[in-house]
């Protein structure tokens, strides 16, 4: 069996510590990551290697050399371009006239049995067979889905919450036959989970996944480099330490010298360091060539060769580079990473998270704070759900929103030009300009649009030269909170993969900073809301809408969409009583006793006015809200299938009848409105994205969902609180008929509704346990799994960003859907005790 290596990656994960070398060469446990992968197959008698470069090679080359130390066969391949993981792999397998080859990172930290991997892969007869693990928190991987005899059924590349099927991963560790090549082209683009292994799915080739058991960890963030190093401490991986155990946890290299009055414990030192009296070294790593000077204290901490750290300093769960000087009363905060060559001064402080990058000086007595408050918040993700949400000025401060600002900016082409928007708040307002000094320092452009509802800002991205945009708003339910909206050049939500790159940038710190000339130009356009107006108007029938003569009561909620929507409600020859119809940025957010004391509000005029509709616009003008002309409040379930049945009513794409769209967790009502008018459905994702991908598609003449938000793509894919308004006047004109008569023609049906508590780490746990379990049903999987029987159903699906799963069933009776709920309620908590047993 041959191997190769895969050795070309640019660490930009772990900058600043790999500023200056390539990732696989960061040193774990003393010895770089790659001589342990080494060390590991020659351990499993796979000696013939191939290393594949990229990204600077000389490092890995000069260190491995020909392999005889490790008593190994080394050769190196460096492909000419970037031809993608399986295509560089193809590459090298058709340079070295590979037959049989394990593919493995070389900058992962696992003692994974290749023998028993390989062997399966023979006893299968695969094609290629992917070696899996499990793990806690699958989102940042590939999940793969096997049957009970290991051959795979799916991929899922680094999934939502919502298509955590299973918690069974891929490592990246791969078994191929040589017959793989016949569908890899030769030196083009070409990557293992999104083309090779979907192509042999498709293709019905024997392809095979082993669950390994053992340790692996993806050293892909500077938190998770410092925990695999702790692990190798607590003797969670099997590898080769360098030095000598003296004592239980304590190993040392040749020739360091340790004061007996120095404090050392569950440690590993390298060779020639020196450690004085009165200095204490607990659960750390630390390299060749250091001195630890008297009273000084290291605690969970990784420190590299040739540093000093002086009399007196305090390190706690840091980690820090080759040639640094820690200087004596010097204290790093936890989190705290500093690069090769660096000098922190006499008794200064770096405050917690902060990342000192390469040759960097400190000064004597100086405090070095960091630009990201309260930076724990973020050491994840930084994107949720919603978009990107914190404490307005703790979290999300307007240091935050500079470098966040920065980060979206660098991921853009230089003199782009993207909006900034927000809602009425003077909180809004202070983080919405910290957000555009950020983007124009990257030389991107700023079309600034002040106070604004959100579906015009989004149209104008759209119809517009905007690559893009960041609305800004006080959080809808939840005082404290600032939501930052991205959107992309269709005026949709950032795609989750635009999502990451934006982190990626902002945890490297490395932002494109352009020179005095270049910096970008910020502009108040003047004409926005014309050109919004002139867009809605033509895509409505507004002939109709007049002669109907509708008298409608309005909530506008106190936000920005009492700018424009009044001038539009009066062309269309609307009476309106119009409430809360003025800005105030201090009553856009409403708990939810607010808000249904505002539907009760709006139910009671409705009703003493004999008006035909109510409607409740959020403060964004996304959402809205119906009352019936009875003064009946409606229920999101049941406003959606009154909704839907009054586009398969009134409506036709060209002439023809398409698709209604609504997310998994819809009434089923949807399907049978749907079939009896001629229109067909079709079920998306929960998550706002997933809803707008599908307005996208040419079929679909109407998407909605259960909380207000409905999507009318002739004008735009997006929600429009506004547009939904006119339109829902324009259906009722057409119909010509009362809501209170149209929702009794909505087939009935009992929906219930339950939140079931979920550690984050067992949520992966619980959806493959939960598709284990349905394995022989009906089951649909979008986003969660859903479970048919017959016409009732149930979904089970992870929420986005709290430790809960929502449980929703449908049936003919009440008792049949609690019955349901209670079932799959009761196996996820107990799935929950087992594993905690």
């Amino acid at each position: 069996m041959k191997c190769i290596i895969m050795a070309g990656g640019f660490g930009t994960r772990l900058r600043p510590i790999t500023s200056s070398l390539p990732k696989p060469m960061v040193p774990m446990a003393n010895k770089p990551i790659i001589g342990h992968i080494v060390e590991l197959l020659k351990g499993h008698s796979i000696t013939d290697l191939t290393a594949l470069l990229y990204f600077q090679p000389e490092p890995i080359v000069d260190y491995l050399a020909d392999g005889s130390a490790f008593g190994v066969k080394m050769r190196y391949v460096t492909p000419p371009a970037d031809f993608g993981t399986a295509g560089s792999t193809a590459h090298a397998m058709r340079k070295e006239k590979a037959a049989a080859t394990l593919v493995i990172s070389g900058d992962v930290l696992t003692d994974i049995d290749l023998t028993k991997a390989i062997k399966f892969h023979k006893e299968k007869e695969a094609v290629a067979t992917v070696v899996l693990t499990r793990v806690e928190d699958p989102l940042s991987y590939g999940i793969v889905i096997t049957d009970d005899n290991g051959r795979v059924l799916r991929f899922l590349e680094k999934p939502g919450w919502g298509e955590v099927f299973s918690d069974t991963i891929n490592t990246g560790i791969y078994i191929l036959e040589k017959d793989v090549l016949e569908f890899i082209p030769e030196d083009k683009e070409f990557d293992f989970s999104n083309d090779l292994f979907p192509m042999l799915l498709g293709k019905d080739k024997p392809l095979y996944g082993f669950v390994a058991d053992g340790y692996w960890k993806d050293v892909g963030s500077l938190q998770e480099y410092r925990q695999a190093n702790m692990d190798v401490l607590r003797g969670k991986v099997r590898v080769n330490v360098p030095g000598k155990e003296r004592r239980n946890g304590v190993w040392i290299g040749d020739g360091t010298k340790m004061d007996f009055a120095s404090e050392i414990g569950d440690v590993i030192i390298g060779r020639n360091c020196r450690i004085d009296a009165g200095a204490k070294v607990v659960n750390s790593v630390v390299g060749d060539n250091a001195v630890i000077e008297e009273g000084a204290a290291i605690t969970d901490s990784v420190l590299w060769n040739d540093i000093t750290i002086g009399r007196g300093a305090r390190l706690q769960e840091n980690i820090v580079g080759d040639s640094t000087e820690i200087c004596d009363g010097a204290h790093l905060g936890e989190g705290v990473v500093v690069s090769d060559h660096c000098r922190i001064g006499r008794n200064s402080t770096v405050r917690a998270n902060v990342k000192v990058w390469p040759r960097k000086e400190v000064d004597d007595e100086a405090t070095l704070a960091s630009s990201l408050i309260w930076a724990d918040r973020w050491s994840k993700n930084i994107f949720s759900a919603y978009g990107v949400t914190g404490l307005a000025n703790i979290e999300l401060s307007p240091e935050f929103a500079a470098k966040l600002g920065a980060a979206y900016g660098a991921s853009l082409p230089r003199g782009s030009v993207v909006s900034t928007s927000r809602d009425a708040h003077k909180t809004s307002r202070m983080i919405n300009r910290a957000i555009m000094t950020g983007i124009l320092s990257t030389g991107v452009n700023v079309h600034d649009y002040g106070v604004t509802p959100m579906p015009v800002v989004r149209f104008l991205a759209k119809d517009g030269n905007e690559a893009g945009g960041v609305h800004t708003r006080r959080s809808p339910f939840e005082p404290q909170l600032i939501d930052l909206k991205f959107f992309d050049r269709s005026g949709l939500d950032l795609h989750p993969g635009q999502e990451r790159t934006i982190e990626r940038l902002f945890f490297r710190e490395d932002f494109r900073r352009v020179s005095l000339e270049e910096t970008g130009e910020m502009v108040f356009p003047i004409h926005a809301f014309e050109m919004y107006q002139g867009g809605f108007l033509s895509k409505i029938d507004g002939e109709t809408i007049k002669k109907a003569g509708f008298k409608i009561v309005l909530d506008y909620s106190y936000g920005s969409s009492s700018r424009i929507f009044p001038s539009i409600l009066g062309r269309l020859n609307c009476e309106v009583i119009a409430l809360n119809a003025n800005l105030d940025g201090s009553k856009v957010t409403r708990t939810r006793e607010e808000f249904d004391k505002s539907l009760k509000q709006l139910s009671t005029i409705v009703r003493s006015l004999r008006a035909d509709v109510g409607f409740l616009l959020d403060a964004g003008g996304e959402k809205v809200f119906l009352v019936g002309d009875t003064g009946d409040v409606i229920d999101g379930e049941t406003a959606l299938d009154l909704v839907a049945l009054l586009v398969c009513k009134t409506g036709k794409i060209g002439g023809r009848k398409g698709h209604v769209a609504v997310p998994v967790t819809a009434p089923r009502a949807i399907e049978k409105i749907a079939a009896s008018n001629g229109f067909k459905t079709l079920r998306t994702k929960t998550t706002a994205r997933g809803l707008m991908e599908a307005a996208i598609r040419k079929d679909v003449l109407f998407v909605g969902e259960e909380t207000g938000g409905f999507v009318f793509p002739d004008f735009q894919p997006v929600f429009d609180g506004m547009y939904a308004v006119a339109k829902i006047l324009e259906m009722l004109a057409k119909e010509g008929r009362a809501l209170h008569r149209l929702i009794k023609e909505i087939p009935p049906g009992i929906m219930v509704k339950e939140r079931v508590p979920c550690a984050f780490e067992h949520k992966g746990m619980i959806m493959r346990r939960l598709a284990e379990d349905s394995r022989g049903k009906k089951t649909t999987l979008v986003d969660g799994i859903r479970i048919n029987f017959g016409d009732d159903w149930i979904i089970a699906y992870p929420s986005q960003s709290h430790s809960y799963f929502h449980i929703v069933a449908e049936a003919s009776t009440e008792d049949r859907a609690k019955g349901l709920v209670e079932k799959y309620t009761e196996k996820i908590r107990q799935w929950q005790k087992e594993a905690a047993a």
